[in-house]
């Protein structure tokens, strides 16, 4: 099962690589759309976004690293921690982000019409249960 995931996941990572290129968004990766949709609009902590991505606060500095080097954001003081940095989208990081949401919802909706709506909701609510922490 875990091979059958992991090849959904690199099928669908496909999908949305190319549509991103389709929609102008060549230059940022999968995974730095996916990044891009975890910034709130008035900026985030590295802390949080690393949260929210499941990851390391390294992992997800590294990303921030490379979308800073791409011009998509900006670090900034956080004006609640002086030793806390929010990270905020340029302009051109909030086209990247609006180009990276519609491409998540062209995928998805072209995976919910191969699955059709009931097989899709089913299959949404299983990955959501595995995902899920045991208490």
């Amino acid at each position: 099962m875990s091979r059958l995931l992991q090849e959904s996941f690199r099928a669908l990572e496909g999908e949305l690589g190319a549509t991103l290129e389709d929609r102008g968004a060549a230059e940022i990766t999968p995974t730095q759309a996916r990044a891009l949709l975890l910034i709130d609009r008035g900026g985030t902590r590295l802390t949080e976004l690393a949260t929210r991505a499941g990851v390391t606060k390294q992992a997800m500095m590294q990303m921030v690293d490379e979308l800073q080097a791409a011009g998509c954001v900006r670090r900034a003081p956080d004006p609640g921690d002086a030793r806390a940095k929010f990270v905020k989208l340029t302009a051109k990081g909030l086209r990247q982000r609006a180009r990276a949401r519609q491409a998540v919802a062209s995928v998805e909706t072209r995976v919910r019409r191969r699955l059709g709506q009931r097989r899709y909701d089913a299959l949404r609510g299983m990955l959501e249960e595995l995902t899920m922490e045991e208490e």
